[in-house]
């Protein structure tokens, strides 16, 4: 008995020395997370009830050459209620009003309402949605309703923001426009201006702190933000929205009446190479057509017969031919290495003068021209087209430029049949604008300038940084060639290929293409033809260049020719141009002419330097960029009609007071 007393006691003893052992260790542990790991432990439990959001920044706009909004940053409010906010005393003091005041801005009745945020209440809800999407003055009024005025802890409300971008022209030029998509793990991608200019549009984010409230459910803190966001810098652009209306619509109309898979149209200011209207289209599946794709920068293909002015500039640089010499066409066949050239007239054209062989687009007479030339030298011809830039990229802003092909005498696939076929477009790869770029050169005396779709990058009415034009090339050619081109490119329109645009009250100048792509498949069922015209105009003084390319033309009527498809395109642009563009108002004491809509805005942001609580002068601004600037100062507006602001209720120069009601007349 007495051994197990003995062996009880042990075991006692062992287990409260156990005891004691685990009572010292769970004291260092709470020591250890009181005094050592305490300062981790405290921000990890604030971190997790407490975080700062990020408030995202607006976007500068984009703006059209005359001043129309083309891309804008709107602020949309999400309003909230923590049903448990308000103490029981204020809620059943102002849930009737606040009820009847939601009816009159939600469009509700006041009994829906009074019964959700009751029901709100007695659910727990601390996030009920009030409404989303609602415009600064929506918001502005809903934040000072009863309850709601004393704000997130006593009144209840929860006001979170977003930005969205709209276009307020629609969809036209709005793949040039383009877009920043930002995902959930830090990466963005994106194309056109918003993306190529994204460093100046995006402004610096604030930040806002918000305590947790329930799973997945925050709210601000205080109504104040920790840091303000900078809203971005707006970009001027280089496009005209009427030049782009024309442009847009001529296209258009051209793709639906030859079903024709894509197309793309660029107008370029010959002098400065400010893009004035670009428009790209690809047929949808139900036979509609939308900006998919831009064409006209993205898309490297064979120009076909627009590519023998690089011929004629060549062999005419290089005096080995003059545009006199005359050449057999050879009833409209030459072979080479068994390869057959063929021109598009049935029995050639007899022997004629270069000049008319590149009037009437001859095949056969371009490529006797170059081959004869350069057979035994090709590098000196391919070497002239490198030197003119075709090889290479023109660098563009925009991400996905076109990739060139110009083959190389030193590339392991030339062949006896390269150099022809160069001659006359087939083996090299560019891209429409890279072609606008060279033709524009030959309209700019000879100064080849890079392609510009900005103008300029300001704040309200300051400027931050003016793009001036970037030449590429001084000096393309000499002035004796550049006549001679000048020359027959103008008869090309009044006596060859394109004479079905004449008119001798409007002269145009420029080059048809006719090239059939996918040639190479053996079976044929790629098979199609881009029709393609190029010039500019007027053509004694070019003020404009322009290139239309339309892909794969319905050949039911066997009318696919670039004279019979993009010709009438181009030539609908440069005469509703200089017949229906409005022209500006010169204002003065300033050395350029400037649109009525800068105007007011220069005189508006030259008030709101100074006291920034005057109403603007929005007369003859279109309606959707005043209705944007009036709201965005805290006003209600209300329109009458459609079209620009003919008359404003409130004359500018009157002090801002919020809420206030402005009623824009629009004609």
């Amino acid at each position: 008995m007495a051994v197990d007393d003995k062996y009880i006691s042990y075991r006692i003893y062992l287990v409260a020395c156990a005891i004691f052992l685990m009572a010292i260790a769970i004291a260092v542990k709470l020591t250890n997370i009181q005094w050592v790991e305490g300062d981790y432990y405290r921000e990890l439990a604030k971190e997790r009830t407490v975080k700062n959001f990020v408030i995202p920044a607006n976007k500068g706009n984009i703006y059209s050459s005359d001043g129309s909004l083309l891309a804008t940053s709107i602020p949309k409010y999400i309003i909230r209620f923590d049903a448990l906010a308000p103490t029981k005393e204020n809620f059943e003091k102002n849930v009737n009003a606040l009820a009847d005041s939601l009816a009159t801005v939600l469009g509700k009745s006041s009994y829906f309402f009074e019964n959700e945020l009751r029901k709100a209440r007695a659910n727990n809800n601390r996030y009920f949605l009030i409404a989303r999407d609602l415009s600064y003055t929506d918001y502005m009024k809903i934040k000072g309703f009863p309850l709601f005025e004393l704000g997130p802890y006593k009144g209840g409300i929860i006001i979170d923001q977003k930005t969205v971008r709209e276009h307020p022209i629609g969809k036209i030029a709005e793949r040039t426009i383009g877009y920043e998509r930002k995902y959930d793990a830090g990466h963005s991608d994106g194309k056109g201006i918003e993306w190529a200019y994204k460093e100046y549009l995006n402004g610096k984010d604030g930040r806002i702190l918000k305590q947790k409230i329930a799973k997945g459910q925050w709210k601000p803190i205080r109504d104040m933000n920790e840091v303000d966001p900078q809203d971005g810098y707006d970009v001027i652009s280089t496009i005209d929205v009427y030049i782009q209306d024309i442009a847009h619509h001529a296209l258009l109309k051209q793709l639906e009446d030859y079903q024709a898979d894509h197309g793309c149209v660029v107008v370029m200011e010959t002098h400065t190479g400010q893009v004035k209207a670009i428009s790209n289209l690809g047929r949808a599946s139900d036979g509609s057509y939308y900006e998919t794709t831009n064409y006209a920068v993205a898309e490297s293909h064979e120009p076909g017969s627009t590519f023998k002015l690089v011929d004629l500039m060549t062999i005419l640089e290089d005096r080995v031919a003059d545009t006199t010499t005359v050449y057999d066409s050879h009833g409209g066949v030459i072979k080479y290495s068994g390869k057959s050239v063929r021109d598009s007239h049935e029995g050639g054209y007899g022997k004629i003068s270069l000049a008319r062989g590149f009037e009437v687009s001859s095949n056969t007479v371009l490529v006797q021209a170059v081959y004869n030339n350069y057979k035994n030298n090709p590098s000196k011809f391919v070497n002239h087209v490198n030197s003119y830039g075709l090889n290479k990229r023109l660098n563009m802003d925009f991400k996905g430029e076109g990739r060139p092909f110009i083959p190389q005498p030193s590339d392991k696939n030339w062949s006896n049949i390269s150099l022809p076929w160069m001659a006359f477009g087939y083996g090299v790869s560019v891209t429409p604008m890279q072609t606008l770029a060279f033709y524009n050169a030959v309209a700019n005396d000879g100064v080849m300038v890079k392609p510009q779709f900005v103008s300029e990058i300001k704040e309200w009415n300051k400027t931050i940084k003016k793009m001036e034009p970037e030449i590429i090339n001084p000096r393309i050619c000499s002035d004796v060639t550049l006549a001679k081109l000048k020359a027959v490119l103008k008869n090309v329109v009044k006596k060859g290929t394109a004479s079905k645009l004449y008119s001798k009250d409007f002269p145009m100048a420029g080059k048809t293409g006719t090239a059939q792509v996918n040639y190479g498949k053996r079976d044929g069922t790629g098979l199609y033809y881009a029709s393609s015209f190029v010039g500019y105009f007027p053509a004694d003084a070019p003020k404009y260049s322009c290139i239309v390319v339309v892909h794969k033309p319905n050949t039911a009527k066997n009318n696919y020719y670039g004279a019979d498809v993009a010709g009438p395109v181009f030539k609908r642009i440069a005469q509703k141009i200089f017949t229906e563009v409005p022209s500006t108002n010169e204002i003065k004491k300033l050395d350029r002419k400037v649109p009525k809509q800068e105007k007011h805005y220069n005189e508006y942001f030259a008030k709101l330097e100074k006291s920034k609580q005057f109403i603007p002068n929005v007369k003859g601004m279109p309606g959707m960029d005043a209705i944007a600037l009036l709201e965005n100062l805290g006003l209600k507006v209300r329109t009458k009609g459609i079209g620009k602001v003919k008359n404003q209720s409130l004359q500018a120069g009157q002090n801002i007071r919020k809420n206030t009601t402005i009623t824009l007349e629009l004609l």
